[in-house]
């Protein structure tokens, strides 16, 4: 974003309180992920949208180890054959092997916007099972106090992987805290996703030459 610092601009901060549910934490994430794709797409400076790919790969990484180390377990016990999260693995897979491509992609590269919004698509893909029937039924399996302890372990994971070196990962940063997530919306966020997921071809290019 013109004239913004690094750190605002990629705008993840790590100041969510250890109280909020693994629920709320996971769909903050989803929320911030379109905001950082809607804030790439607005962003001419080639300098600028490398801080805010770069952040939305890292915090993907991030919060696909979350989902796996601590909210999937939970409710693969609870539900050994939930279809969603028998396949929430292997989109895992592909988004990180996209995102590696993605990394070795020079912004300026006629192909990157459109390995990004590849990748974007396919979370959103991935976002509306989670939201739809993950999360719901963590919601209705789950008292409060335990959807708070997943949480709390979720953030303590968090920022361990937010720390270079750290978590088998080099990660420096997590959706999760963004007060822009919350100012969005989930409206705003359902209607993004819809957008995107519906999309057949990529136009994030059209406006730069």
């Amino acid at each position: 974003m013109v004239g913004y610092t690094i750190g605002e601009a990629v705008m993840f901060s790590s100041t969510t309180r250890l109280s909020q549910s693994v629920t709320d934490l996971i769909r903050a994430d989803h929320a911030q992920l379109l905001v950082s794709f809607h804030q790439y797409t607005a962003a001419s400076k080639t300098s600028a949208r490398k801080v805010l790919v770069d952040a939305i790969c890292d915090a993907l990484e991030i919060h696909t180890m979350l989902e796996e180390e601590v909210f999937y377990p939970v409710l693969r016990r609870l539900n050994p054959d939930e279809a969603v999260i028998q396949k929430s693995e292997p989109e895992h897979d592909e988004m990180l092997r996209m995102i590696a491509e993605l990394r070795q992609t020079k912004v300026t590269d006629e192909r990157h916007d459109a390995l990004l919004l590849e990748l974007v698509r396919d979370a959103m893909h991935h976002v509306a099972d989670e939201e739809t029937v993950l999360l719901p039924e963590a919601e209705r399996l789950l008292d409060s106090t335990r959807l708070n302890e997943l949480g709390e372990a979720m953030q303590r994971r968090r920022l361990e992987l937010q720390k270079p070196g750290k978590g088998g990962r080099n990660v420096a940063t997590g959706f999760s805290g963004s007060t822009t997530a919350i100012v969005v919306g989930l409206a705003g966020a359902a209607l993004m996703a819809a957008r995107l997921v519906t999309k057949k071809e990529p136009e994030l290019s059209n406006s730069r030459h």
